[in-house]
């Protein structure tokens, strides 16, 4: 039906007839003379429609109003001097119509094209209306742009694409599973995957060797900025590998990702350990455009004439003192802002916020009558304080200290302007713990229960680390993988390790258990969060906006008005009966 998109025709165009069509953007009637805005996906492009020339099309295009499905049929020319829009990129030139159809009206849309401000719930009711946001467009052709290069780097790499069942079996993966029950087994329900992490260790076993796809993914988990029901991730395995082998991998596809984008990506990416990263930034996830390290302390308040810090700095296994110098913070944070921080990191534990201010003539603040001169000038060359600086400290346990200095840290980057958002800093974190303990004494898989342990003969079992490593971005995580266990015999003893009994193993994964015992091969994989990805590469609001029709943060799909109840007769076919739940 058209010869052109809308944007693709520019100056060597002049003179050309051609055919395009799209809807009406704007409409615009200047002393009879009609303009209209046509758009597609590929941008605007002016049409004009002159009676002098055309009568008929201008009759039709008088009729016209914003919205309409419209079929262009004309010439190109040049603009009129002085009238020009650089903002277009077919700025330089219009269509003159000669014939014009109209082939749908339009209801006034309840949305206007790009308009922002209107409710999120709103705009997903109308998500079809809201895609036409060219925004949202180029998000969308970035996404497709992603997901080729993709394709292309892995396959060039000799991976192939194999499709995993959707339906599937409920298993313990750290997350719930959305269940889906079976209308020919009564009272058995299938499961939707959390990832196709048991298929791909199992393709391993086939002997397919390089197995890669780009999934759907479905967690029954609370909502937030970057997470979803359902999402898609792109998902690699491979076999007889080890750590830097999948890590040579997936510095080569992100590289593709992003130079499908014109960025330019510098692999090797740095390495830090999960160690490491804790006590620097307090995240295992950390924002490295900006430098704000955490700095130890603790050695420094052993003999403080505050008891409470005293205490806490003595048991340097439990606990953390940690310092944050801000450069320049000094003139930045006032009374009320001092006050606004202290609220801040109480919502994640801590019990209050004490600081130094570097001044001219003097050190002020709370933490100076605590601290022995000879230690207070050693603090202050520890964390490279100079006049002018503030100094902040968190102290407590470490894994709440690692916390709300961790979101402090960048809370301060971002009040403070230090970030430079045209920049992409990828690091690695490595050599995570094995397990984690919960705060009811249980034990549980820091990653998944089918990562490969370093040592399972290390007495303290926090100790344990575990060969995985997870990819980040600007303060994301982005992807995350690890070498699986290989062996039946080790898999057993981490369930073991878990709580997991051998019959509650033999439930959920006797087919992994039992085709560990047929010659599996060393393997390890990793799997990059596309939504992700796509939300930091489009610099999106949410990852709602870079999914086609996602879910609210109550997991509603206003659109469809889903979920939504079944019906009784087919409730009755699954055997299902809807319990009501007091108010």
């Amino acid at each position: 039906m058209r010869s052109h998109y809308c944007a693709d025709l520019d100056e060597k165009d002049i003179g050309r007839e051609v055919k395009l069509c799209g809807w009406c953007n704007t409409y615009r009637d200047h002393g009879g003379i009609v303009f209209i805005d046509l758009r597609d996906r590929s941008g605007l492009v002016q049409l004009v429609f002159d009676p002098k020339d055309f009568e008929q099309s201008h009759k039709i295009a008088s009729e016209v109003r914003d919205e309409y499905v419209l079929i262009a049929k004309g010439k190109v020319r040049k603009r009129g001097e002085g009238l020009e829009n650089p903002k277009l990129k077919t700025g330089k030139i219009e269509v003159l119509v000669s014939e014009l159809s109209i082939e749908n009206k339009s209801l006034t849309p309840p949305i206007a094209v790009g308009d922002e401000s209107v409710g999120e719930d709103v705009r997903l009711k109308y998500r079809y209306l809201d895609l036409r946001n060219p925004r949202l467009q180029e998000i969308f052709i970035t996404r497709s742009k992603v997901a080729q290069a993709v394709r292309n780097t892995l396959s060039n790499l000799g991976f192939l694409e194999i499709e995993t069942p959707i339906l599937t079996k409920a298993t313990p993966e750290g997350a719930r599973d959305y269940l889906v029950p079976s209308r020919v087994h009564h009272g058995e329900f299938y499961a939707l995957p959390q990832s196709p992490q048991l298929f791909k260790q199992l393709l391993m076993v086939s002997g397919f060797d390089k197995y890669f796809q780009i999934a759907k993914c479905f967690r029954d988990e609370d909502l937030r900025l970057d997470r979803q029901p359902e999402f898609t991730q792109i998902d690699i395995e491979m076999s007889f590998v080890e750590q830097k082998d999948v890590m040579g991998v997936a510095e080569s596809v992100l590289k593709s990702i992003f130079g499908a984008c014109g960025i330019e990506v510098q692999t090797p990416f740095p390495h830090y350990t999960y160690k490491e990263v804790m006590e620097t930034y307090g995240s295992d996830k950390p924002d490295l455009r900006y430098d704000l390290p955490l700095v130890e302390v603790s050695d420094l308040f052993v003999d403080s004439s505050n008891e409470i810090f005293a205490s806490i700095a003595k048991d340097s296994k439990k606990n953390r003192f940690k310092a944050l110098c801000v450069k320049g913070g000094d003139s930045f944070f006032s009374r009320k802002t001092l006050g606004e921080a202290e609220e801040f990191v109480r919502k994640f534990g801590a019990k209050g916020l004490a600081y130094l201010q570097i001044k001219e003539n003097e050190i002020k603040g709370p933490l100076v009558k605590f601290i022995s001169e000879q230690n207070l000038k050693t603090l202050l060359e520890r964390v490279g304080a100079s006049v002018g600086d503030i100094v902040f400290f968190g102290a407590g346990a470490k894994k709440v200290v690692w916390d709300y200095m961790g979101r402090l840290r960048q809370k301060i980057a971002n009040d403070m302007g230090m970030i430079n958002e045209g920049v992409y800093k990828f690091l690695w974190v490595v050599d995570f713990p094995m397990f984690e303990r919960n705060d009811d004494g249980s034990i549980s898989a820091l990653h998944h229960p089918f990562t490969m342990p370093r040592d399972l003969e290390v007495e303290d079992i926090e100790e344990i680390n575990s060969v995985a490593y997870d990819v980040v971005l600007n303060g994301f995580e982005i992807g995350g993988g690890s070498i699986r266990i290989h062996k039946q015999e080790i898999q057993s003893k981490v369930f073991e390790l878990l709580g997991i009994t051998q019959e509650e193993a033999k439930d959920k994964f006797s087919f992994l258990l039992e085709a560990l015992q047929f010659g599996a091969p060393p393997h390890g994989g990793i799997a990059f969060g596309l939504d992700r990805i796509i939300m930091l590469l489009c610099n999106a609001h949410s990852i709602r906006d870079v999914i086609a029709f996602p879910k609210t943060q109550k997991a509603t799909c206003p659109l469809t008005d889903a979920p939504s109840p079944a019906g009784e007769e087919q409730l009755r076919e699954l055997h299902i009966r809807v319990r009501e739940t007091k108010k």
